[in-house]
């Protein structure tokens, strides 16, 4: 504040701004004395018309002057009738000095504030504002900047500490405040003539600065009172996140309280178990304020247990919403209390209390709640335990509400031996159960006490228990069906070689030949039962391979005509120009048929099925719903649509879930959509499904786009190449290892008949007796795989010791990748997967040999 009392009104400088040109009137001045002069000295006939013609032009002026006056061209004003009493009243009378400069810097206006405030003791000693803060080189820095801004024509404002008042040489430190503004005036009908002005506002603030440090030194010793209390306080929001804490309790808790912001903890990260739970639980009604006790523990930065008592008070707002706690928070380790047996009691009843994973609650004898523990909150949610709660039984489901109550009751009646119960908590998509163990309170022990109850949640043990026997039925029927489709493949094996040797020794036109084909041709279609016992077993290798998604579905049309049946009617929309995918052929069929199938038992009152293919660009990609996860890039894109039931969308996120299905109990083994799902997922691709229910449901499967490598674009083959590929002859030194007779004898023949050099071993062991008395001179060993005494992995370890290059092929009715973890790493081999023809056991060798 100033010390300028504001007594005077008067301003000690008031220069306003000319607006005439004095030299132009010196001028006129020696020009018309001039003329006078030279009159004088002419004759008075001669300088009569000269005098009549100056006084005409005087006349018309000063006629000109009168009219230019009367219609207010002209203007005859001075410093009286231009001055406004009211402005010049208002700065003068400022507590603030304020001093008005022209462009040049010279003085336009200062009032008395501002001689008093600088030292000033008349109008001569006043001073421009740059040259009274001139004798402190502190405040040489503050005066450039507000000078700069006078210049650029803009407001600013600088604090300046002075160490003695302005205009003396001693005295106590003073503060000032320093601002500039510019003022800028047009004449009245003149505003293209505008002149600026600055105008430099100088206040003494030093009361100012002192009452704010006073007040930040009050707060900071009421601060640093609550800082350094015994006792810990913090404050968290509604969510649980933490607004507040204080030194000690930041100390007990190892925080740094100087590197602590808003958001950085909450009471998830401080109370141990589901204590925060039962903080976050106390509920009341708008403008209420609820104060409750909690015994917790809380956990250190370091993780060490703190047991504490809260004394949480919580202010509730507009609609019941929870305000800003003030929470005291009292340390109870060893040593903090007097009564050390009593708090440890209580610690270890708080901690056994709330940090139990069962539930617990106290309840009367209607059923209402009294007391719960943290987990009982987190099981239920929040529980009013207020004299009108909710009783317990509200808090299952309708099922259950008998059972519990007739258990409430027994231990209303004294009964102590009271069998647990189970009951579901919640009937529906997502049910959940728990297991309800009822003990009474004696009368008298307890304060309105009748019963607690213990509940332990066993929603996901009854889940555990329904998928492990749903896996074991499962493993069960794959271990069979895999094993089965093993004979099988050594059988049809047997029989697919022998047709192919008989076909070889018979002409088209035979009486046989034609029934050597109904037999090879129903061993294939055996085959391909085999095959699809072997996907249900997880058993079978995806062996990729350049597929066209339109000739897939061509191929599949009329079996899904069969399929779906007369009710639901099928389309297949091709897409122009389709890019090729890298997929297993077979596996790919089974993915659509399945989905097929799914869209048709969804459909059971007829509807309409749609199998679209288009091309998808990696701009594209991102623009379906639902398609988080997939990165963008080309693919091609399969839709399955239906007009089906749809899929409610609690069950949506769990369909490609194993052994989930929606079907009644024997209908339906839950694996077909997962099925689906591991397939498109190894092939690379993604799957993704939107539904409506009553609408229908569209499913979407992504394959990327294959891309031929230079080396898959092969010239034309030649004739003789064509020849050349057509000779499946030689003359090979090969092992036959096969414990099945009958698939051992047709190998051996097929490949005798192309020029090898058979050598025959029913056994691993006996192959290795065989390479005895070969003397090692074998070029190529064909081995099954699953043999009695050595199978194929161990015998190709064996073999291994002696011929580290020796070529091996395997077959076998299983997957490579079913047997490929029992070899040794980075082990080499061949594959030729049952059942095969001669043909293919003919090329197989031939590349295998001819092969680096």
């Amino acid at each position: 504040m100033s010390d300028y009392d504001g007594t005077s009104s008067a301003p000690l400088i008031d220069r306003p701004e000319r607006t005439g040109n004095l030299w132009l009137l010196i001028g006129l001045v020696f020009a018309l004395l001039g003329a006078a002069a030279s009159f004088a000295f002419m004759e008075k006939a001669e300088a009569q018309p000269f005098v009549l013609g100056m006084l005409g032009i005087l006349a018309v002026v000063g006629v000109f002057c009168l009219f230019a006056g009367a219609i207010g061209f002209l203007r005859v004003s001075g410093r009286a009738s231009e001055a406004n009493p009211v402005a010049a009243s208002f700065l003068a009378g400022l507590d603030d000095g304020v001093l008005v400069t022209d462009p040049e810097g010279r003085l336009v206006y200062a009032n008395q504030a501002y001689a008093d405030i600088t030292g000033a003791e008349d109008a001569a000693d006043i001073r421009v504002v740059e040259r009274v803060f001139s004798s402190d080189p502190d405040a040489a820095d503050a005066i450039y900047r507000l000078s700069q801004a006078m210049r650029e024509g803009r407001r600013a404002q600088e604090e300046i500490r002075m160490p003695f008042p302005l205009g003396k040489q001693e005295g106590a430190p003073r503060w000032y405040r320093v601002a500039i503004r510019p003022l800028v005036i047009a004449p009245a009908g003149r505003e293209k003539q505008q002149h600026r002005l600055s105008v430099w506002q100088l206040a003494d603030i030093t009361r100012d600065r002192a009452d704010q440090e006073n007040s930040f030194q009050e707060l900071q010793r009421v601060i640093n009172f609550l800082d350094h209390a015994p006792a810990g306080f913090l404050s968290c929001d509604g969510d649980g996140q933490l607004v507040y804490l204080n030194a000690t309790l930041a100390d007990w808790l190892g925080y740094d309280l100087a590197q602590f912001e808003v958001g950085d903890l909450a009471l998830f990260d401080i109370v141990r178990g589901d204590g925060s739970e039962l903080i976050l639980s106390v509920k009341g009604q708008a403008g209420e304020v609820k104060s409750h006790t909690f015994d917790l523990d809380f956990v250190t930065r370091s993780g060490r247990g703190l047991p504490v008592r809260l004394l949480h008070r919580v202010p509730f707002g507009e609609n019941g919403t929870p305000g800003d706690s003030r929470t005291l928070v009292l340390n109870r380790s060893r040593g903090e209390e007097a009564s050390e047996a009593l708090r440890a009691a209580e610690v270890r009843f708080a901690r056994f209390f709330n940090n139990t994973p069962i539930a617990i609650a106290s309840l009367d004898t209607e059923g209402r709640v009294l007391r719960t523990n943290a987990p009982f909150l987190k099981l239920f949610g929040a529980v009013d335990t207020s004299d009108e709660g909710s009783k317990l039984q509200d808090y299952v489901a309708d099922s259950g509400r008998e059972d519990l109550s007739k258990a409430l009751s027994a231990a209303s009646n004294g009964i102590t031996e009271i069998a647990p119960i189970d009951i579901p908590l919640h009937e529906g998509t997502e049910p959940r159960s728990a297991t309800f163990y009822v003990s009474a309170v004696q009368e008298g022990e307890g304060d309105g006490e009748a019963a607690i109850v213990y509940a332990l949640e066993t929603t996901q043990q009854r889940a555990l228990e329904a998928q492990f026997a749903q896996s074991q039925k499962m493993q069960a029927i794959g271990q069979l069906a895999g094993g089965v489709a093993h004979d099988f493949n050594n059988v049809l094996t047997a029989i697919i070689g022998f047709s192919d040797l008989l076909l070889a020794s018979h002409r088209p036109t035979d009486p046989s030949f034609q029934d050597i084909m109904n037999i090879k041709q129903n061993a294939n279609r055996a085959a391909g039962l085999v095959r699809q016992l072997l996907a249900f077993s997880r058993r079978q290798t995806l062996r990729p391979q350049k597929v066209y998604l339109n000739d897939v579905l061509a191929d599949l049309s009329i079996l899904l005509d069969r399929l779906l049946g007369e009710k639901v009617e099928l389309q297949v929309v091709h897409g122009r120009d389709l890019w090729p995918v890298m997929a297993d052929l077979n596996q790919l069929e089974q993915v659509i048929v399945n989905l097929a199938v799914n869209a048709g038992d969804a459909m059971s009152d007829g509807g309409r099925l749609i199998i679209r293919t288009t091309n998808v660009s990696e701009d594209a990609s991102t623009k379906y719903d639902n398609t988080r996860g997939m990165p963008p890039g080309e693919y091609t894109l399969i839709e399955v649509e239906d007009t089906g039931h749809g899929i409610p969308a609690n069950i949506m996120e769990k369909i490609f879930d194993p052994f989930f299905s929606t079907k009644e109990v024997g209908k339906g083994t839950g694996l077909g959509l997962s099925t689906v799902y591991g397939i498109v997922k190894q092939t690379g691709g993604f799957i993704f499904c939107t539904s409506e229910v009553g609408q229908g449901t569209v499913f979407r499967i992504f394959l990327p786009r294959h891309i031929p490598d230079v080396e898959e674009v092969k010239p034309p083959v030649s004739e003789a190449e064509r020849e050349k590929v057509a000779d499946l002859t030689g003359s090979a030194s090969i092992l036959l290892v096969e414990d099945e007779e009958a698939v051992r004898a047709f190998a051996a023949r097929a490949l005798a008949s192309r020029g090898y050099q058979v050598h025959e071993a029913g056994s691993g062991t006996e192959a290795l007796e065989v390479m005895e008395e070969t003397g090692g001179n074998i070029d190529l060993v064909v081995s099954d795989v699953v043999m009695p005494e050595m199978d194929g992995p161990s015998l190709l370890v064996e073999l291994r010791k002696t011929r580290p290059d020796l070529k091996i092929i395997f077959v076998s009715g299983y997957a490579e990748d079913a047997f490929e973890e029992n070899l040794p790493e980075d082990e080499k081999f061949f594959f030729l997967p049952k059942p095969f023809t001669l043909k293919q056991l003919a090329t197989t060798v031939k590349e295998v040999l001819e092969s680096s």
